[in-house]
C-alpha cells in the first residue's frame, strides 16, 4: 500500500521534470525561432519587457481580478459555519495562514484556490459544493485547495501561464513581421530550409507550451491530493467528495478555459474520462477515475 509521503514525493519529482523541460524549451524556442527568422533579438527584448510588465501586474492582482470575474462574495461564520471552521481547523495542519473565503452562488459543485503566496491567498467554493458536502468531504476539498497554496501552485501556474502567453505573443510578432532572413547570406536550399523551421517553430510552439501547460497542470492536481491527505490523514474523504463532483453534470456559469485549471475538477464538464492519451494531452485535469484510485490505494 502507498503512503501519503510516497506519492507526494513521487509527484514533485515528477512535476519538477515538467516543469525542467517546459523552461529548456520556452528557452531553446525563443532563441531559434528569433534566430533563424533573423529577428532582432533587441526588438524582442523590448517586447517581453513590455508584455512581461502587464504579465506581472496581472499575476499581482490575479486573486481580485478572478473573484471579481466570477462574482464571489467573502464567506462568513455565521451563514457558511461548515466551510468556516473547517478552514480554520485545517489551516493550523497545512502550517498556513488563514486564507481569504468566498463563496460563489452557484449550485454546481467546485471550488478553487488563487493568490500569489499563502500570505495573499483566497480559497472559494460553490454553494452547491458546500449544500451537497458533507463535512468530512468537504475537509477533503479545502485540504486540497489548500494544497495547493501551500504548495505555491497558484503562482507557479501563474508564472506557467505567463511564459506561455508571452511565446504566443512572439510567434505572432515574428509570423506578421516583415522577416529579415539571417540566412539570405547562405546560398541553395539551406536559407529556405532555415526559413521553414523558423516558421514551424513559431506555428507549433504556443500549442507546445500550451500542452506542457496542461501537464503540468495536472500533475500539481495529483501532488495536491496527496499533499491534502498528509493534511487530514483520511483520504476517503476526499475519494467520497471527488466522486460526487464526478457525477455532478452541471457546468459552473462563472469558469472559462481561461480560468479552468484554477479549480479541483474541471469546471466546464467537456471531459470524460477515457477519450485517449491525445485528447488528455488537452485536459485540464486528470481523470477523477484515476485520482480516486490513488487515494484508495
Amino acid at each position: 500500500m502507498t503512503n501519503y509521503h510516497n506519492l507526494v514525493d513521487a509527484n514533485k519529482a515528477k512535476s519538477g521534470v515538467v516543469i525542467a523541460i517546459f523552461i529548456v524549451f520556452i528557452t531553446i524556442a525563443t532563441y531559434l525561432i528569433c534566430y533563424i527568422l533573423g529577428f532582432d533579438l533587441s526588438n524582442v527584448g523590448i517586447v517581453l519587457i513590455i508584455s512581461g510588465s502587464f504579465s506581472f501586474i496581472s499575476y499581482y492582482f490575479s486573486d481580485q481580478m478572478i473573484l471579481a470575474i466570477s462574482g464571489a462574495i467573502p464567506a462568513n461564520k455565521r451563514d457558511h459555519f461548515n466551510f468556516y471552521t473547517v478552514a480554520e481547523n485545517l489551516c493550523k495542519n497545512a502550517k498556513i495562514p488563514m486564507p481569504k473565503l468566498y463563496v460563489l452562488n452557484d449550485t454546481a459543485m467546485n471550488a478553487f484556490a488563487t493568490g500569489r503566496d499563502p500570505k495573499h491567498a483566497v480559497v472559494c467554493a460553490t454553494t452547491g459544493l458546500l449544500n451537497k458536502l458533507n463535512r468530512t468531504e468537504l475537509e477533503g476539498v479545502v485540504a486540497h485547495e489548500f494544497s495547493h497554496i501551500r504548495n505555491y501552485d497558484t503562482r507557479l501556474m501563474s508564472i506557467v501561464t505567463i511564459l506561455v502567453g508571452l511565446i504566443t505573443l512572439l510567434a505572432d510578432i515574428l509570423l506578421r513581421t516583415n522577416i529579415r532572413n539571417k540566412s539570405d547570406r547562405d546560398n541553395g536550399n539551406i536559407g529556405a530550409i532555415l526559413m521553414l523551421v523558423g516558421i514551424i517553430l513559431a506555428l507549433l510552439s504556443p500549442l507546445i507550451a500550451k500542452i506542457i501547460q496542461l501537464s503540468i497542470s495536472r500533475r500539481r492536481e495529483f501532488l495536491a491530493d496527496a499533499t491534502g491527505v498528509s493534511i487530514t490523514k483520511y483520504p476517503e474523504g476526499l475519494a467520497s467528495a471527488l466522486e460526487k463532483l464526478s457525477n455532478d453534470k452541471e457546468p459552473l456559469e462563472a469558469a472559462n478555459k481561461a480560468t479552468a485549471h484554477l479549480y479541483i475538477v474541471n469546471p466546464l464538464k467537456n471531459h470524460h474520462d477515457s477519450i485517449g492519451w491525445f485528447a488528455n494531452l488537452f485536459n485540464t485535469h486528470p481523470p477523477i477515475s484515476e485520482r480516486i484510485k490513488a487515494l484508495r490505494s
